[in-house]
């Protein structure tokens, strides 16, 4: 059905038709919180910003596997701390026993051997070829042998410990508390190094045995706090390495080499014959400082690490709220424009309503001719 409307109601129609439709657009933004709903709203606009979005989004899932590792990075340097409190203990051990006198049978001789590289060229009264025995196995010194060559075929005796003390002196000691026999061999070596020639008796240290015992207990506590500082499956102390991405292309990321951090990895050695002899805890002293001193650089090299990660956690986090941000700016709408708009609307429909009833009465005039 075609209707004609005269050229002032229709031209009035037409400006109420708009107002309406931009009301519906205002009130849809206002809805929204969006000025850009779709690709039909502004193509270049929509399209920019989801795909800043989807890269806000990929960022986002990145950030819970950053944050993943320095939750792993904090267990293992947690553990490494724990590690080195019992590395103290284990020292404060070792020294509460070389505070109770060793009672294994010992002779020290009196000879400084500390710079000697040739004995049986350097020292009176010994000649290559000479030789003593330690509980019945033969000591020879032979052509070029140093104290080194001396202390190692000693020390090569089931249950006997051979050391230089402070002065330099030989130092031969009974591991096992027994008894320690010295007896020369090829002319008189051992009586020229000052040793005592004949049977030494010892007895065992109740006193270190305890301690010895309370010391291979501490070293196990090392390996099972080891064993114990997984995180969501990774154990930086048993050698497990970590990857850590930092973008979503993975071009960007951090390797984390894992250590083997348990007793044996840090070379600390059971304690040796119930530590009856002072070598025995000198070893262990130094097995311990060597320790003590590897755990502090690594706890130093995961805490770098973790600077690391964490300051790209951060950088992230920064950009991840800038693609918010700029795609927010393209989308948006400002609630306070639309809010102004809407009333400057509200107030143009009222007048466009106005303005066609006037437009109305005046073809009603004809009426008035009948």
């Amino acid at each position: 059905m075609s209707i004609s409307l005269s050229s002032a109601v229709r031209q009035n129609l037409l400006s109420l038709q708009q107002t309406t439709d931009l009301m519906s657009m205002t009130q849809n933004r206002l809805a929204t919180g969006k000025k850009v709903n779709s690709a039909l709203d502004d193509p270049t606009a929509f399209f920019t910003a989801k795909t800043m979005e989807n890269r806000a989004s990929d960022l986002n899932n990145i950030l819970d596997n950053v944050g993943t590792a320095v939750e792993t990075l904090k267990a293992a340097d947690n553990a490494l701390s724990a590690i080195i409190k019992l590395v103290e203990t284990a020292q404060a051990n070792v020294s509460q026993a070389q505070n109770s006198a060793s009672t294994a049978a010992t002779t020290i001789g009196d000879v400084d051997l500390s710079a000697e590289t040739d004995i049986g060229a350097n020292v009176t009264g010994i000649a290559d070829g000479d030789a003593f025995t330690v509980n019945g196995t033969s000591i020879a010194i032979a052509d070029g042998d140093g104290v080194t060559e001396l202390l190692a075929k000693i020390n090569a005796v089931t249950d006997v410990s051979a050391s230089l003390t402070s002065e330099g002196y030989l130092k031969i000691e009974a591991n096992d508390g027994g008894t320690l026999v010295i007896a020369e061999g090829t002319n008189t070596p051992a009586a020229t190094l000052g040793l005592t020639v004949g049977t030494t008796t010892g007895s065992s240290n109740t006193t270190r045995s305890n301690l010895a015992s309370e010391y291979d207990s501490i070293r196990d506590q090392i390996d099972q706090l080891a064993s114990d500082a997984t995180f969501n499956g990774i154990n930086l102390l048993q050698s497990d390495a970590l990857q850590v991405i930092f973008n979503e292309d993975s071009t960007s990321s951090l390797s984390i080499s894992g250590v083997d951090f348990d007793a044996a990895g840090l070379s600390v050695s059971a304690a040796v014959a119930n530590f009856q002899t002072d070598k025995d805890l000198s070893d262990a002293k130094t097995e311990l400082s060597a320790a003590l001193g590897t755990l502090r650089d690594q706890a130093s090299t995961f805490g770098s690490k973790m600077s690391i990660v964490e300051t790209r956690q951060d950088f992230t986090k920064s950009l991840v709220g800038t693609l918010q941000n700029a795609a927010g700016n393209l989308v948006l709408a400002d609630t306070n424009e639309e809010g102004a708009n809407m009333l400057a609307l509200q107030t143009r429909q009222q007048l466009s309503t106005v303005a066609l009833s006037m437009a109305n009465q005046a073809d009603q005039s004809v009426m008035r001719l009948f």
